[in-house]
């Protein structure tokens, strides 16, 4: 006979504390939101945090938003998006095999992003520089804006209203706290080391897209597997496949990269497991002190990882092709942002009621870094195509 099982939230939150770490966040025993909300019958405040985000319209956004290559240049290149979901998923193993919590990692991954600019770093490099002596602009800060005040999705408040660990994990850096405080963006904790929850998602990040960018760059052309032959890191893994020698090119590299990232996610788990011994991590709050993270990678494989970051901004980055891109990107970002600040009348009816309140610098800020690649494309023809449609 079938049974019937009702799992509610409590039984989640029972789980929780049965089967994570000492040291792991714990949905029950979260700090709350900002503004009180009834608990969801069948969802931890976590995996409610979760929905949020993906629902918000900043996640949608990052479909059309640039990883490395600008959005027209082909569908097959990594977008936010689709860096989200893979550091989401990285950062999900990882936190499984330290006993971490999940959800939230799962949360961070997907939000931690959702600050950029279009056109990537050139993006948000134009808008910094836009924004100088107005407040400055960082992704990071961004990211936590938009969950905080900028998505409008509920009657009573504005933001996500998202749980204090969920939003304290967008913190990637503790300098970046009085910053939060003066603009108003929340109240947390100090600290010199974020909750472990945040330190994976942050090191998720990178093994996420240093890997992508190799796929990317290999997939464009800009970089080749001769070019790699002289990396440690690729050499170990290629040697350590022995992939037959007729194997397809598009096979060989998906391999490769596939064993890069295992490597990579393997060390971090093994030695971060070391650290935790090490550091006598027994609670969360023992990791907050800390100078440096308990999440890392081995001595040897940070060597060995930081000999191709260099090669990716030697070789892809600083590539012609890329310069012009982003040289490209922030053409447009300064021209738009420069006609708003001539007219702020030119701005959408929502944009045009904070103005008097916010300013024009942060408002005409906010609505360009929310743009995607295509649409800040597009509003750069209707300005200064004489013929494009406005």
């Amino acid at each position: 006979m079938n049974k019937t099982f009702n799992i509610k939230r409590e039984m989640l939150e029972a789980q929780e504390k049965r089967s994570l770490a000492s040291y792991a966040l714990k949905s029950g025993e979260s700090k709350g939101r900002i503004y009180p909300e009834n608990e969801h019958a069948y969802r931890t405040g976590f995996q409610r945090d979760r929905a949020r985000i993906i629902h918000s319209a900043a996640f949608r956004r990052l479909e059309y938003k640039t990883q490395v290559f600008v959005n027209h240049e082909g569908d097959y290149y990594r977008t936010r998006l689709t860096h989200s979901l893979e550091a989401s998923q990285i950062s999900r193993v990882i936190a499984q095999a330290l006993l971490l919590n999940q959800d939230l990692v799962e949360t961070i991954a997907l939000a931690h992003d959702l600050g950029h600019t279009c056109f990537g770093h050139a993006g948000e490099d134009a808008l910094a520089s836009l924004m100088k002596g107005h407040g400055g602009f960082d992704h990071n800060l961004q990211s936590l804006r938009i969950v905080h005040y900028l998505e409008e999705r509920y009657p009573n408040f504005r933001g996500l209203n998202l749980t204090y660990e969920s939003r304290m994990g967008l913190i990637k850096h503790p300098e970046l706290l009085e910053e939060i405080r003066s603009k108003k963006l929340g109240h947390y904790e100090d600290f010199k080391s974020p909750y472990l929850e945040g330190q994976v998602v942050d090191l998720a990040d990178e093994i996420a897209y240093d890997n992508h960018d190799v796929d990317d760059g290999l997939a464009s052309g800009l970089i080749s597997e001769t070019d790699l032959e002289k990396i440690n890191l690729w050499k170990i893994i290629k040697k350590k496949l022995k992939l037959p020698a007729n194997v397809q090119p598009e096979v060989r590299r998906y391999q490769v990269i596939r064993g890069l990232i295992d490597q990579e996610v393997t060390d971090l788990i093994l030695q971060t497991k070391k650290n935790l011994v090490r550091h006598r991590i027994r609670r969360v709050a023992d990791v907050l002190p800390l100078e440096h993270f308990v999440v890392s990678f081995s001595a040897s494989l940070a060597e060995d990882r930081e000999e191709l970051r260099t090669f990716l901004k030697d070789n892809l980055y600083h590539h012609y092709r890329v310069i012009r891109m982003t040289d490209k990107a922030r053409r447009f970002i300064k021209a738009l942002f420069e006609v708003y600040l001539s007219k702020p009348e030119q701005l959408p009816p929502g944009s045009q009621r904070r103005l008097k309140a916010e300013g024009s610098h942060r408002v005409i800020c906010d609505y360009i870094a929310g743009m995607t690649d295509r649409y800040a494309q597009d509003e750069y023809k209707k300005f200064f195509e004489p013929f494009e449609k406005v």
